[in-house]
């Protein structure tokens, strides 16, 4: 059997056992998996997936790290800028989910990161146009359309705030969160 249908395997039962929550397995695997075929990022990043539901922050950043240097990816990048958001860097994970989003612009990990460390390090202003450009892609994502709103307001553009608010619940009347957003501006 090639090293290359071996890895393939691997891979997918690594996936498979971290998606139904079994992480020994998966990460049993996912080692497999890059040991057959040294070159793929993505056990890395199932490895790393393992490290952050285990508490490991040190090792999810050594495999996020493993992942980016193998080949960078919006995954790998916005994976680092978690860890250093959870570690206390808010400037450097704010920093690298930026680039995330440069990669890919649907990210949801890297674009909710960003929204919250932008919150903490006052710099709110600088997610609204990776969210809006999100919505170009998705229109339809209440939850992004929710997180711009909550910016806009916090950079005093309430109108803007209230119009997206309004779009929401025309697509969404049962959304809780955005009627009380709205009923207080």
């Amino acid at each position: 059997m090639s090293s290359h249908l071996d890895y393939e395997i691997n891979k997918e039962l690594g996936e498979c056992y971290l998606f139904m929550g079994e992480l020994d397995k998966a990460e049993s695997y996912y080692q497999k998996a890059a040991s057959s075929n040294g070159v793929h990022p993505d056990p890395y990043l199932g490895l790393a997936t393992i490290a952050v539901q285990r508490g490991d922050l040190d090792q999810a950043l050594t495999m996020y790290q493993k992942a980016d240097d193998i080949a960078s990816s919006d995954k790998s990048i916005a994976g680092i800028a978690l860890i250093s958001a959870q570690q206390g860097q808010e400037d450097k994970a704010f920093e690298l989910y930026q680039k995330a989003l440069g990669v890919n612009p649907e990210n949801i990990v890297a674009l909710f990161g960003l929204v919250q460390v932008s919150h903490v390090l006052g710099r709110t202003a600088e997610a609204i146009a990776p969210l809006e450009l999100h919505l170009e892609i998705n229109p339809g994502k209440s939850e992004v359309r929710y997180a711009l709103s909550g910016c806009l307001v916090s950079c005093g553009r309430k109108d803007e705030a209230k119009a997206h608010l309004h779009r929401l619940l025309e697509m969404d009347p049962g959304n809780a969160s955005a009627s009380e957003l709205l009923a207080q501006l």
